[in-house]
This record gives C-alpha cells, sequence and structure tokens, in this order.
C-alpha cells in the first residue's frame, strides 16, 4: 500500500481513538483494519473494572470484521499516546495469526502519526499456536 495509504488507515485508527472507554486507566487505543476489498473497519479500548474484562482495540476492529464475514486482511493499525505506539498484547497478536496471517501491522504513536512502524504478524508472533487437534 502507498505510503498515503498508510497514513489514511493510521489516521482512521488515531479517530477510532476518540472513542475508547478507558475510565480506569485513561489509555486509549485506536485501530483500524483494512480488508483486501478495501474496506475499514475500526475498534478501540474498552475496559472493565474487572481488568480482565477489558478488550483491547484490535480484537473489537476484529471482531467486528470477522462478524461482518470479512475474512481476507491487508493491515491493521494501531494507535495511542505512547513512545513509538502501542504495541499489540500477546491476545491481540494470537488472534491476529489465526484471523489475519498475512496482515502487516501498522503501529504510530497518536502524537506522531508520521513515523509509522511496519511489522508481520510473524514478526510479533513467530511460533503462534495454530494448529488444533481433533478440529
Amino acid at each position: 500500500m502507498a505510503k498515503n495509504g498508510k497514513r489514511a488507515l493510521v489516521d482512521a485508527a488515531a479517530k477510532a481513538r476518540r472513542r475508547a472507554v478507558s475510565p480506569y486507566s485513561g489509555f486509549r487505543v485506536g485501530a483500524a483494519l483494512l480488508t483486501r476489498k478495501g474496506d475499514v473497519i475500526t475498534g478501540a479500548n474498552v475496559e472493565s473494572a474487572s481488568y480482565g474484562l477489558t478488550c483491547c482495540a484490535e480484537r473489537i476492529a476484529l471482531f467486528r470484521a470477522l462478524t461482518d464475514g470479512e475474512k481476507d486482511f491487508v493491515a491493521i493499525a494501531v494507535v495511542a499516546a505512547a513512545a513509538g505506539g502501542p504495541m499489540p498484547c500477546g491476545a491481540c497478536r494470537q488472534l491476529l495469526a489465526e484471523y489475519a496471517p498475512r496482515a502487516e501491522v501498522w503501529i504510530a504513536d497518536s502524537r506522531a502519526l508520521n513515523s509509522i512502524r511496519v511489522y508481520t504478524v510473524s514478526e510479533l508472533l513467530p511460533a503462534a499456536f495454530l494448529d488444533v487437534p481433533n478440529k
């Protein structure tokens, strides 16, 4: 994807970040998932007082896309106010490995949106758990 395309997806994630529900940490994260068809599906983190129930922006965007029938993803952008940008957690990496293994992961600090770090899913989770016996 062209550089301006990267910036457009990062901008969509930055916009989604404004809808984060983070009353406990105040750490607002936005994600934007690009499908092969060119559609963009966004998500923002939602926190719970029971921290284990909190859901990351990446998973919300991915779950929205999957439940809308999308299965082919090009990239996901993740944006938050964090030095170098927010890295996906282990759960998000695992789900990306399962459902978006060929997608690039674009990371940006919301205060420096032109500085985009690019990873492959396999770089972020090199030995993903993908084989389920007796499936």
